[in-house]
């Protein structure tokens, strides 16, 4: 299971990393842009959170939590996609219009 550490562990960093763009951003199309980002992060992490568990417990509990994170990480990363896929053209619109001010 060093795999599912390893991912957990990423997608971890990622999150932090997405979270810390979006407090230093000043545009808003592009703070929500990087809130999906963060979102899916996120989700990534809960879901191999909820996947590690099944393989390092055997008991009716761990399987029923393991599959409220699995369900919870899942949805969360089905809307980030969804917000991140909505955002970007707004994003880059945006990039490109600041672009053409300066």
């Amino acid at each position: 299971m060093p795999v599912l550490v390893s991912l957990i562990t990423i997608s971890l960093a990622f999150y932090v990393f997405y979270k810390t763009k979006y407090i230093r951003s000043n545009r808003q199309v592009e703070k929500k842009w990087l809130s999906a980002k963060s979102k899916i992060a996120l989700g990534l992490f809960i879901a191999l959170f909820g996947v590690n568990q099944l393989f390092l417990f055997h008991t009716t509990v761990t399987y029923i939590i393991a599959a409220i994170f699995i369900i919870l990480g899942g949805s969360s990363v089905w809307t980030g996609i969804k917000m991140y896929k909505h955002y970007l053209p707004f994003a880059i619109q945006e990039a490109e219009m600041l672009k053409n001010q300066k």
